[in-house]
């Protein structure tokens, strides 16, 4: 089966993936999200140029633990760095060669205008969102206007603590089905003590029931004749 190609990323209440300049700390951080575990789910990342300033604003190249980051340009000179590779070929043939590869799915890391490009060209396989609890007003949008995708819901999940709700969703036509949410830990209960049937009751001795008693002395029985 194909690589997945999955665009799995943080969306605001009425839209919104990034603030008009690209802000981000309206993203809230929920302590069951494992992004350890989220992770594991893939080997590659792919970007385009504004995303990837975004992710490079406060220092670094962009790389991502255990993944390989592919950034496409048509302003930055192609480049190659440790974990991340900068390509000014057009991004729809790349991500075709890429899922045609062996390997985990794909994460399609944003922004709004490859992930337009992707779906037209019918590469996207799931569309996944972290819905935040926020209304931004204005911002860079989740998708570029354009034609319509139908999506099918595959999973979803609500955060009681941040009001996060998480959906999967596949495109019809797509690699497969859209993964289930497992990057959620879920708090288990501890099992409650099962308390003895005996506790608080006295149990009668065999000898003692056996006994004849009168007024509660123990007597003898007597013998005939």
């Amino acid at each position: 089966m194909s690589r997945r190609l999955r665009y799995q990323v943080a969306v605001s209440l009425d839209g919104f993936i990034a603030g008009p300049n690209g802000e981000a700390d309206w993203i809230v951080m929920d302590p069951s999200i494992d992004f350890g575990a989220l992770l594991k789910e893939f080997d590659t990342a792919v970007m385009g140029r504004k995303t990837y300033e975004v992710v490079t604003a406060h220092g670094g190249h962009g790389a991502m633990p255990g993944l390989e980051v592919v950034v496409f340009s048509r302003s930055l000179p192609p480049s190659r760095h440790q974990g991340v590779r900068i390509v000014n070929d057009d991004p729809r043939e790349v991500v075709a060669e890429l899922k045609a590869k062996s390997g985990r799915d794909i994460w399609l890391f944003g922004g709004g205008a490859l992930f337009r490009s992707l779906l037209d060209a019918g590469l996207v396989d799931t569309v996944e969102l972290a819905v935040i609890p926020v209304l931004l007003g204005s911002g860079v949008p989740l998708l570029p206007p354009g034609g319509t995708t139908k999506l099918v819901l595959a999973d979803q999940k609500t955060l009681p603590t941040s009001g996060i709700v998480a959906l999967s969703y596949s495109v019809p036509g797509g690699a497969g089905p859209a993964p289930r949410i497992r990057y959620i830990k879920t708090r288990r209960s501890k099992p409650k003590k099962k308390q003895s049937s005996h506790v608080g009751k006295s149990v009668p001795s065999p000898r003692r029931k056996a006994s004849t008693k009168r007024g509660g002395v123990r007597s003898r029985p007597r013998r005939a004749g």
